[in-house]
Protein backbone atom coordinates (compact mmCIF):
# COMPACT_ATOMS: atom_id res chain seq x y z
CA UNK A 1 0.00 0.00 0.00
CA UNK A 2 2.92 2.17 0.95
CA UNK A 3 4.44 1.78 -2.38
CA UNK A 4 1.59 2.27 -4.50
CA UNK A 5 0.42 5.62 -2.75
CA UNK A 6 4.03 6.85 -2.77
CA UNK A 7 4.01 6.47 -6.54
CA UNK A 8 1.02 8.33 -7.05
CA UNK A 9 2.39 10.84 -4.81
CA UNK A 10 6.00 10.85 -6.84
CA UNK A 11 3.55 11.22 -10.14
CA UNK A 12 1.32 13.39 -9.69
CA UNK A 13 2.47 17.35 -10.64
CA UNK A 14 2.37 19.58 -7.59
CA UNK A 15 -0.07 21.84 -8.35
CA UNK A 16 -1.09 23.86 -5.38
CA UNK A 17 -4.76 23.52 -3.71
CA UNK A 18 -6.54 26.90 -2.25
CA UNK A 19 -6.10 26.81 1.61
CA UNK A 20 -8.56 28.40 4.52
CA UNK A 21 -5.28 29.59 6.04
CA UNK A 22 -3.79 32.13 4.26
CA UNK A 23 -0.38 31.21 3.26
CA UNK A 24 3.00 33.85 3.12
CA UNK A 25 3.25 33.81 -0.20
CA UNK A 26 5.32 36.34 -0.47
CA UNK A 27 6.11 37.59 -4.07
CA UNK A 28 9.15 40.05 -3.32
CA UNK A 29 12.17 40.50 -5.37
CA UNK A 30 14.40 37.37 -5.72
CA UNK A 31 17.99 38.31 -5.21
CA UNK A 32 21.60 36.76 -5.47
CA UNK A 33 23.76 35.78 -2.72
CA UNK A 34 26.81 37.32 -2.28
CA UNK A 35 29.98 34.75 -2.69
CA UNK A 36 30.69 35.56 1.45
CA UNK A 37 26.95 34.68 2.05
CA UNK A 38 27.35 31.29 0.29
CA UNK A 39 30.12 30.18 2.38
CA UNK A 40 29.09 31.13 5.07
CA UNK A 41 26.63 28.10 4.95
CA UNK A 42 29.68 25.40 4.70
CA UNK A 43 29.98 24.27 8.16
CA UNK A 44 26.46 24.07 8.33
CA UNK A 45 26.68 21.75 5.16
CA UNK A 46 29.21 19.97 6.33
CA UNK A 47 27.21 19.61 9.40
CA UNK A 48 24.39 18.29 7.74
CA UNK A 49 26.88 16.04 5.99
CA UNK A 50 28.56 14.36 8.82
CA UNK A 51 24.46 13.32 9.81
CA UNK A 52 25.71 10.36 7.67
CA UNK A 53 28.12 9.06 9.95
CA UNK A 54 27.26 6.26 12.79
CA UNK A 55 27.75 7.18 16.31
CA UNK A 56 31.08 5.43 16.69
CA UNK A 57 32.89 7.42 13.93
CA UNK A 58 30.48 10.81 14.79
CA UNK A 59 31.62 10.78 18.59
CA UNK A 60 35.33 10.08 17.17
CA UNK A 61 34.99 13.02 14.36
CA UNK A 62 37.02 10.55 12.31
CA UNK A 63 34.54 9.11 9.25
CA UNK A 64 35.82 11.53 6.74
CA UNK A 65 36.53 14.48 4.86
CA UNK A 66 32.68 15.67 5.89
CA UNK A 67 33.18 14.89 9.55
CA UNK A 68 36.61 16.31 9.86
CA UNK A 69 35.97 19.94 7.88
CA UNK A 70 34.76 21.47 11.59
CA UNK A 71 37.84 20.61 13.61
CA UNK A 72 36.94 22.78 16.37
CA UNK A 73 33.83 20.78 16.77
CA UNK A 74 33.20 19.41 20.59
CA UNK A 75 30.79 16.54 20.84
CA UNK A 76 28.56 15.93 23.29
CA UNK A 77 26.13 12.83 22.75
CA UNK A 78 24.48 10.77 19.54
CA UNK A 79 22.69 7.60 18.96
CA UNK A 80 20.57 5.96 16.27
CA UNK A 81 20.95 3.23 14.40
CA UNK A 82 20.72 4.12 10.71
CA UNK A 83 17.53 1.74 10.75
CA UNK A 84 14.57 2.05 12.42
CA UNK A 85 15.90 5.28 14.15
CA UNK A 86 18.14 7.66 12.21
CA UNK A 87 21.96 8.42 13.15
CA UNK A 88 21.63 11.92 15.10
CA UNK A 89 24.35 13.74 17.47
CA UNK A 90 24.81 16.89 19.29
CA UNK A 91 28.02 19.05 19.77
CA UNK A 92 29.13 22.83 20.32
CA UNK A 93 30.87 24.59 17.40
CA UNK A 94 33.07 27.17 19.45
CA UNK A 95 33.80 29.31 16.18
CA UNK A 96 30.12 29.36 15.59
CA UNK A 97 28.96 29.91 19.68
CA UNK A 98 26.19 27.67 18.81
CA UNK A 99 25.31 23.98 19.62
CA UNK A 100 24.36 21.70 16.50
CA UNK A 101 21.91 19.06 16.07
CA UNK A 102 21.65 16.83 13.08
CA UNK A 103 19.88 13.76 11.61
CA UNK A 104 21.00 11.25 9.29
CA UNK A 105 19.57 12.00 5.74
CA UNK A 106 17.42 9.44 3.52
CA UNK A 107 19.77 6.37 2.84
CA UNK A 108 18.41 4.30 -0.21
CA UNK A 109 20.23 0.93 1.18
CA UNK A 110 18.26 1.26 4.36
CA UNK A 111 14.62 0.44 3.54
CA UNK A 112 13.21 1.34 6.68
CA UNK A 113 13.72 4.96 6.12
CA UNK A 114 12.55 4.66 2.62
CA UNK A 115 9.29 3.34 4.18
CA UNK A 116 9.29 6.12 6.52
CA UNK A 117 9.26 8.32 3.69
CA UNK A 118 6.36 7.18 2.44
CA UNK A 119 4.35 7.35 5.31
CA UNK A 120 3.01 10.93 4.09
CA UNK A 121 -0.38 10.77 5.74
CA UNK A 122 -0.57 14.59 7.36
CA UNK A 123 -1.78 14.41 10.92
CA UNK A 124 -1.60 16.53 13.83
CA UNK A 125 1.75 17.51 16.08
CA UNK A 126 2.23 15.76 19.22
CA UNK A 127 0.51 17.63 22.00
CA UNK A 128 3.08 16.04 24.11
CA UNK A 129 6.25 16.97 22.27
CA UNK A 130 4.73 20.66 21.13
CA UNK A 131 2.52 21.91 24.02
CA UNK A 132 -0.19 24.68 23.12
CA UNK A 133 -0.06 24.14 19.39
CA UNK A 134 -3.53 23.64 17.38
CA UNK A 135 -4.32 20.22 16.46
CA UNK A 136 -4.71 22.13 13.16
CA UNK A 137 -0.80 22.32 12.74
CA UNK A 138 -0.52 18.71 10.74
CA UNK A 139 2.81 17.38 9.77
CA UNK A 140 3.87 14.63 7.74
CA UNK A 141 2.81 11.07 9.51
CA UNK A 142 6.43 9.20 9.33
CA UNK A 143 8.61 12.83 10.00
CA UNK A 144 6.60 13.32 12.90
CA UNK A 145 7.19 9.24 14.44
CA UNK A 146 10.61 9.20 13.61
CA UNK A 147 11.27 13.10 15.42
CA UNK A 148 9.51 11.46 18.80
CA UNK A 149 11.89 8.72 18.86
CA UNK A 150 14.65 10.96 19.68
CA UNK A 151 13.21 14.25 20.87
CA UNK A 152 13.66 13.76 24.53
CA UNK A 153 17.01 12.93 24.20
CA UNK A 154 18.47 15.39 22.12
CA UNK A 155 16.60 18.26 24.15
CA UNK A 156 18.71 16.52 27.52
CA UNK A 157 22.30 16.13 25.01
CA UNK A 158 20.95 20.09 23.92
CA UNK A 159 20.54 21.39 27.48
CA UNK A 160 23.50 19.85 28.68
CA UNK A 161 25.45 21.65 25.46
CA UNK A 162 24.27 25.03 26.38
CA UNK A 163 25.16 24.69 30.67
CA UNK A 164 28.53 23.31 29.64
CA UNK A 165 29.73 25.90 26.71
CA UNK A 166 27.69 29.00 27.78
CA UNK A 167 25.95 29.55 24.93
CA UNK A 168 22.28 30.49 23.96
CA UNK A 169 22.25 29.70 20.31
CA UNK A 170 21.32 26.33 18.70
CA UNK A 171 21.71 25.55 15.28
CA UNK A 172 19.78 22.07 13.64
CA UNK A 173 20.85 21.06 10.25
CA UNK A 174 20.29 17.95 7.90
CA UNK A 175 19.96 17.12 4.73
CA UNK A 176 16.65 15.24 3.11
CA UNK A 177 15.01 12.91 5.68
CA UNK A 178 17.14 14.60 8.26
CA UNK A 179 16.75 17.96 7.14
CA UNK A 180 12.93 17.05 8.08
CA UNK A 181 13.55 15.62 11.55
CA UNK A 182 15.25 18.95 12.21
CA UNK A 183 13.09 21.01 11.12
CA UNK A 184 10.92 19.32 13.64
CA UNK A 185 13.72 19.54 16.39
CA UNK A 186 14.26 23.16 15.69
CA UNK A 187 10.50 23.78 16.64
CA UNK A 188 10.40 21.41 19.21
CA UNK A 189 13.21 23.09 21.04
CA UNK A 190 12.32 26.37 20.13
CA UNK A 191 8.98 25.68 22.41
CA UNK A 192 11.28 24.39 25.17
CA UNK A 193 13.98 26.36 25.66
CA UNK A 194 11.89 29.63 24.84
CA UNK A 195 15.28 32.04 26.46
CA UNK A 196 17.25 29.99 23.65
CA UNK A 197 17.94 31.30 19.47
CA UNK A 198 16.66 28.43 17.46
CA UNK A 199 18.10 28.38 14.19
CA UNK A 200 17.46 25.72 11.23
CA UNK A 201 19.42 25.34 8.03
CA UNK A 202 18.48 22.31 5.70
CA UNK A 203 19.38 20.83 2.73
CA UNK A 204 16.84 19.25 0.16
CA UNK A 205 14.22 19.64 2.07
CA UNK A 206 10.88 17.85 1.54
CA UNK A 207 7.70 19.69 2.89
CA UNK A 208 6.74 18.77 6.64
CA UNK A 209 3.46 20.35 7.06
CA UNK A 210 0.33 21.98 6.18
CA UNK A 211 0.10 25.62 5.53
CA UNK A 212 -1.03 25.81 9.52
CA UNK A 213 2.41 24.41 9.98
CA UNK A 214 4.29 26.12 7.48
CA UNK A 215 2.89 29.35 9.06
CA UNK A 216 3.96 28.85 12.16
CA UNK A 217 7.20 28.16 11.74
CA UNK A 218 7.77 31.33 9.78
CA UNK A 219 6.87 32.88 13.03
CA UNK A 220 8.98 31.28 15.13
CA UNK A 221 12.12 30.55 13.43
CA UNK A 222 11.79 33.70 11.13
CA UNK A 223 15.46 33.29 10.12
CA UNK A 224 15.54 29.75 9.00
CA UNK A 225 17.11 28.75 5.40
CA UNK A 226 16.67 25.44 3.26
CA UNK A 227 19.04 24.92 0.29
CA UNK A 228 17.79 23.36 -2.55
CA UNK A 229 19.93 22.39 -5.49
CA UNK A 230 19.00 22.77 -9.14
CA UNK A 231 16.20 20.58 -10.06
CA UNK A 232 16.41 18.37 -7.16
CA UNK A 233 12.84 16.26 -6.88
CA UNK A 234 12.62 15.82 -3.29
CA UNK A 235 11.96 19.59 -2.23
CA UNK A 236 8.61 19.67 -4.29
CA UNK A 237 7.48 16.36 -2.38
CA UNK A 238 5.09 15.32 -0.94
CA UNK A 239 2.74 17.81 -3.32
CA UNK A 240 1.30 21.02 -2.85
CA UNK A 241 -2.37 19.07 -3.73
CA UNK A 242 -2.00 16.83 -0.78
CA UNK A 243 -1.88 19.86 1.41
CA UNK A 244 1.72 19.97 2.24
CA UNK A 245 3.25 23.86 1.91
CA UNK A 246 7.20 24.90 2.43
CA UNK A 247 8.05 27.44 5.49
CA UNK A 248 9.55 30.65 3.79
CA UNK A 249 13.78 30.49 3.84
CA UNK A 250 14.47 28.85 0.33
CA UNK A 251 18.12 29.65 -0.89
CA UNK A 252 17.98 27.49 -4.58
CA UNK A 253 21.16 26.86 -6.36
CA UNK A 254 20.60 27.55 -10.23
CA UNK A 255 22.18 25.75 -12.92
CA UNK A 256 25.15 28.19 -13.18
CA UNK A 257 26.00 27.58 -9.56
CA UNK A 258 24.62 30.89 -8.38
CA UNK A 259 22.65 30.80 -5.23
CA UNK A 260 19.39 33.15 -4.70
CA UNK A 261 17.17 33.50 -2.05
CA UNK A 262 13.16 32.75 -2.64
CA UNK A 263 11.71 34.78 -0.68
CA UNK A 264 8.01 33.52 0.62
CA UNK A 265 6.82 30.21 0.79
CA UNK A 266 7.10 28.19 -1.89
CA UNK A 267 7.61 30.64 -4.28
CA UNK A 268 6.55 29.66 -7.95
CA UNK A 269 9.52 31.31 -9.72
CA UNK A 270 11.13 29.22 -12.48
CA UNK A 271 14.31 30.76 -10.27
CA UNK A 272 13.31 28.48 -7.35
CA UNK A 273 12.44 24.72 -6.65
CA UNK A 274 8.32 25.05 -6.86
CA UNK A 275 8.59 27.06 -10.12
CA UNK A 276 11.75 25.12 -11.70
CA UNK A 277 10.50 21.81 -10.81
CA UNK A 278 6.83 21.70 -11.45
CA UNK A 279 6.55 18.08 -11.89
CA UNK A 280 9.08 14.80 -10.89
CA UNK A 281 9.49 14.95 -14.89
CA UNK A 282 11.34 17.72 -14.84
CA UNK A 283 13.33 17.19 -11.99
CA UNK A 284 16.68 15.19 -12.05
CA UNK A 285 17.14 13.20 -8.73
CA UNK A 286 20.96 13.15 -8.93
CA UNK A 287 21.02 16.75 -7.65
CA UNK A 288 20.08 15.48 -4.64
CA UNK A 289 23.10 15.15 -2.96
CA UNK A 290 24.59 18.12 -4.26
CA UNK A 291 27.13 19.31 -4.65
CA UNK A 292 26.33 22.54 -2.40
CA UNK A 293 28.70 24.73 -2.74
CA UNK A 294 31.42 21.78 -3.30
CA UNK A 295 29.90 19.19 -0.88
CA UNK A 296 28.66 16.29 -1.65
CA UNK A 297 25.90 14.64 1.52
CA UNK A 298 26.97 11.12 2.65
CA UNK A 299 29.96 10.39 5.05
Amino acid sequence: MFAQTFFLLLVLPAFSIASPTAGIRTRQAITALSTAQIEAYKPYTYYASAGYCSPSTTINWSCGANCQANPSFIPVASGGDGDSVQFWFVGYDPTLNSVIVSHQGTDSSEILPLITDAEFELKSISSTLFPGVSSSVEVHDGFGKDQAQTATAILAAVEQALSAHSTTAITTTGHSLGAALSLLDAFYLSLQLPSVTVNFIGYGLPRVGNQAFANLIDSKLPNLSHVNNKEDVVPILPGEFLGFVHPSGEMHIMDNNAWVACPGQDNDSDECSTGDVPTIFEGDSSDHDGPYDGVEMGC
